[in-house]
């Protein structure tokens, strides 16, 4: 499947007035690993991430699409996309390919103007789900699913969420050979996001 052919896992999660997205750093072809720091998480806008998980070619293409979609939006309306306005843009962009999809699974995470927190993952034609606490994708999104459930509580501050999503996208990574070798995890709140880098097994 071009879905599990350059691996690669994503984890996104929301807190009190606060979201965290996680990925893993591998980018490989099926078991063979060529790179330990593909970046598979972006920022959109200080309130906007989406992380993207499949075939790593359709993963750049999507990226610029997305970019230059929010650039024109941008120019034209002179104000920042807002949450659910970015979600709704790339379901269309999916969506318009449906006959001949992008392999990629965008997870997205957001804050509102008011405070509040928006998740979305999508599948490869944009069908989005928006749950109140926790979207996983790429190949160990099965594996990350239990420790992400067990864990997650509502209204966790930004510390215990960046804990929670650690150890869940860790876990993950650790059953299962096709995600790993480390993880970039960002925290984005209101007045500030701080990223930082997790080493993990190497193997």
């Amino acid at each position: 499947m071009a879905f599990q052919y350059n691996g690669g896992s994503i984890v996104g999660m929301s807190g009190d007035n606060c979201v965290c997205i996680a990925s893993d750093n591998r980018y490989g072809q099926q078991l063979h690993t060529i790179s330990t720091d593909f970046p598979k998480i972006f920022k959109i806008t200080d309130k906007i991430f989406i992380g993207l998980s499949g075939l790593a070619t359709d993963i750049q293409t999507v990226l610029n699409k997305i970019k230059y979609k929010v650039n024109m939006y941008e120019l034209r309306e002179n104000r920042k996309m807002s949450p659910k306005c970015f979600k709704t843009m790339v379901s269309n962009l999916l969506y318009e390919r449906r006959f001949g999809p992008f392999f990629a699974e965008p997870v997205i995470v957001a804050l509102n103007d008011d405070g509040t927190t928006m998740l979305c993952g999508m599948d490869c034609l944009g069908a989005a789900e928006s749950p109140k606490d926790y979207v996983v994708a790429g190949t160990a999104a099965n594996e990350m699913h239990g420790l992400a459930e067990a864990y997650w509580r509502p209204d966790m501050p930004a510390e215990e969420l960046f804990e929670c999503v650690s150890q869940t996208m860790l876990s993950g990574c650790d059953r299962n050979a096709a995600s790993g070798w480390g993880a970039t995890v960002t925290i984005v709140q209101k007045d500030k996001i701080i990223t930082r880098k997790l080493k993990a097994r190497m193997d």
